[in-house]
């Protein structure tokens, strides 16, 4: 049987970006305010600037952390559970309604595509109250995949 080997591959920010635009699921860390870690799994997606979004409330942990310590980073994990994945570092803003409604349309589109009715959506968004997590991507690790570590010659 063969075994599938450990990879960490280096890439370049549009690779980088590439690699996230299909993936929407991730694993989001910020800081509480003892400094511990709070991890968050959330859909996310890249905006047109090449930021990570991620939609929330504005009470969610992930939000108030990310207001007093914009320090996150992120896991993008593929659909499949042992399929590659990368760490992202980044800087957090967080946009609360009414500023939110048009980075949601982007959201939406960067993840789903187009929606049936946009004017029914952003009603949907500002009842909902709904926030929009904004990371600027400053570094990253190797998009990575599990496995067995490469032999040694």
């Amino acid at each position: 049987m063969a075994h599938s080997y450990a990879t960490a591959d280096r890439v370049s920010r549009e690779d980088l970006l590439e690699f996230l635009r299909p993936r929407h699921h991730g694993t989001l860390v910020t800081r509480r305010r003892d400094d511990s870690l709070q991890m968050s799994p959330v859909t996310c997606g890249v905006d047109e600037s090449g930021r990570i979004v991620v939609s929330t409330y504005p009470q969610r942990a992930k939000a108030a952390n990310a207001r007093r310590d914009p320090r996150v980073s992120i896991v993008v994990h593929s659909d499949e559970w042992d399929g590659p994945y990368v760490q992202v570092d980044g800087t957090a803003e967080v946009i609360d309604m009414p500023d939110a409604v048009e980075p949601l349309v982007e959201y939406f589109r960067c993840i789903s595509g187009e929606h049936p009715d946009w004017d029914e959506y952003r009603d949907a968004m500002r009842k909902q109250n709904k926030s929009l997590v904004r990371i600027t991507v400053e570094r990253w690790g190797p998009v990575a995949t599990g496995g067995f570590p490469p032999e040694q010659d």
